[in-house]
């Protein structure tokens, strides 16, 4: 799989572009803020139907502009797909694969994977666990429909169900069968979504093992263990037992949507007792990990997305992700950098077909295969 063609209208700083890329390596250079993260950041909407960075649809809209579109022609498996999606200010968000509109987005969602890695990847280490659900819930709904549409019901009931102890609080009342009836859909979509969380964990530990191996040099123990109030036997017991602090509170306080992923090494948090180093190889085994399993789950080589990682790895880590790119281990692959020199040098040696655009303000100011 790979993306041939991109066209962008008022896509962040990008007014009007396109652009043809190589089947193998394309580097994309030029000055900080520039655009050249903007640029990955389409990619990456193409096929999570969001952007990877902007919290809100408006973010990606160019200043004073009144809509943005993203559109890209992407070869898998012998056939082309013209992927579209836009954005009118104010309106719903528009879909479409070869000119059909999608009913839901979410049946996007997998059809063309793609993993990022980006310098604040740490926070999966060094954040809540907000943001290491939002990792595994990523990568699961990449590869899985069936665990993307029970995340997004159990999503939905638990908006309703906070929305309902907030009224429940605001108008002094209390319908216990009704909130038992949010209560019951809830944990029934949560024990689905711990099994299966449960069992990937499972099935990515070996493969993350193998890469932070090959990155550190096995100099270290290292683990991910799976928390979740689903691990008690009696979980839905326990659960009925927080309607009085949920009451109070007017939130739910117990459920999957509060699981966690304890990250170790040699029987210590990664997060207090690993090294800078430690912590970037451990990232970088669990985004590769990643890559693996959605290669193997999906048959193709996901689209791999560097953002400005060389100004923060080390020569070890930086030469380890060149040898796996020297052996092809990836398919198509982008890559930022704000220094086109260094990008020569990394990459002349491989022997594969590379394009570099030169990017400023916005625009591509030239365009080459190395």
């Amino acid at each position: 799989m790979w993306l041939e063609k991109i066209s962008l209208l008022n896509f962040k700083n990008y007014e009007e572009l396109e652009l043809s890329f190589s089947e193998q390596i394309n580097c994309l250079v030029g000055e900080n803020g520039s655009g050249k993260t903007n640029l990955l950041d389409a990619i990456y909407y193409l096929s999570l139907t969001k952007s990877a960075f902007s919290t809100t649809e408006a973010q990606n809209i160019r200043h004073q502009a009144p809509f943005f579109m993203v559109k890209g022609l992407i070869h898998k498996n012998d056939h082309d797909y013209q992927i579209q999606f836009s954005v009118q200010g104010g309106q719903k968000k528009v879909g479409k694969n070869n000119g059909v509109n999608y009913d839901r987005l979410s049946e996007h969602i997998g059809s063309f994977p793609v993993v990022l890695i980006t310098p604040d990847d740490t926070d999966i280490i060094k954040g809540g666990s907000e943001i290491r659900r939002k990792f595994f819930d990523g990568l699961i709904s990449q590869i899985d429909s069936v665990y993307l549409e029970n995340l997004i019901n159990y999503n939905h009931v638990l908006k309703q169900r906070n929305s309902l102890l907030k009224q429940f609080a605001e108008n002094n009342n209390y319908d216990s069968d009704l909130l038992d009836s949010y209560s019951d859909q809830l944990l029934d979509f949560g024990a689905k979504i711990y099994a299966y969380r449960k069992a990937f964990v499972s099935s990515f530990f070996p493969t993350f093992i193998a890469h932070y191996d090959n990155i550190s040099g096995q100099k270290e123990t290292v683990k991910i263990t799976h928390q979740s109030d689903f691990a008690s036997g009696n979980y839905r017991k326990d659960f009925f037992q927080t309607y009085q602090k949920d009451l109070v509170l007017q939130r739910t306080t117990k459920g999957v949507h509060k699981d966690d992923f304890d990250f170790e090494i040699n029987g210590f948090p990664v997060k207090k007792y690993g090294s800078q180093g430690q912590q970037k190889s451990f990232v970088i085994a669990l985004k590769l990990a990643q890559f693996d399993i959605m290669k193997l789950e999906k048959g193709i080589k996901p689209i791999l997305l560097l953002d400005d990682i060389f100004d923060k790895l080390d020569d070890l880590r930086i030469a380890k992700l060149v040898e796996m790119v020297a052996h092809h281990s990836f398919g198509q692959l982008f890559v930022t950098d704000a220094r086109p020199e260094r990008t020569q040098t990394i990459f002349q040696p491989i022997e594969a077909e590379k394009k570099v655009f030169v990017i400023q303000q916005g625009t591509v100011i030239d365009e080459s295969f190395m």
